[in-house]
């Protein structure tokens, strides 16, 4: 008898040792990482975003298991770029608007400063050039090209448009076409902060005409 009462006791001695340590894991501090997406706001309509120093700022949040069980997934850190001129504009990582959840603290944070470069954004028109490959049937070649829209609105960073000289479709093949060649193309990318304003695509025709009959050889006259 005197057994099993010491063996009950042994059992409800190791199952309260499991709750405590159970308790005390979920009660005691610690420390987890979180990357919080930067999320720039308000750029000024005649500005591009080109760069920035990092896309994500990394925090340690201290707490208990379960506080930082119940830190959200969706946090994100909220940039507000309303004053931002041309160049590079420095930020500093200011995290005590961002709500981690009860019984959880934010400890430290990395970077500590954002920089966002920003160029003026201009628009221009540009002249569209089809891209034709390959060549036509025995007998034919190639005559006009003609590209509608001939020029169209780009906008973008000043950087990059500065540097464009035309707007270039996709490819056409004419292999061995017979005839004339009509396509619905798109215009290729131009660079990452580039684009047509409003994206449109452009119509090609590519005119196959009879290839020029060489002239015969004129009989060389000897001398006398």
């Amino acid at each position: 008898m005197t057994r099993l009462i010491d063996l009950r006791l042994a059992a409800v001695a190791l199952v309260a040792a499991i709750l405590l340590w159970g308790f005390s894991q979920s009660t005691a501090t610690q420390e987890r990482g979180f990357d919080i997406p930067v999320v720039p706001t308000r750029i000024p309509e005649d500005l591009i975003l080109t760069a920035r120093s990092s896309d994500a700022v990394d925090i340690r949040v201290r707490g208990g298991r379960g506080a930082l069980r119940r830190v959200p997934k969706d946090l994100e850190y909220e940039i507000d770029l309303t004053d931002a001129k041309p160049g590079v504009t420095s930020r500093e990582v200011d995290l005590t608007a961002l709500d981690v959840g009860r019984g959880a603290q934010i400890v430290s944070r990395s970077p500590t400063q954002l920089e966002f470069t920003l160029e003026r954004k201009i628009s221009r028109r540009m002249a569209v050039k089809a891209v034709v490959t390959g060549k036509p049937a025995e007998g034919f070649a190639i005559g006009e090209v003609i590209v509608l829209p001939r020029r169209l609105l780009v906008s973008g960073a000043e950087s990059e448009l500065l540097r464009l000289a035309e707007v270039l479709t996709e490819t056409v093949d004419v292999t061995g076409a017979t005839q004339s060649v009509d396509r619905e193309v798109k215009t290729l990318a131009l660079g990452p902060h580039a684009g047509i304003d409003p994206q449109e695509n452009v119509h090609v025709h590519i005119e196959i005409v009879p290839a020029p009959t060489p002239e015969p050889e004129k009989p060389k006259r000897g001398r006398r």
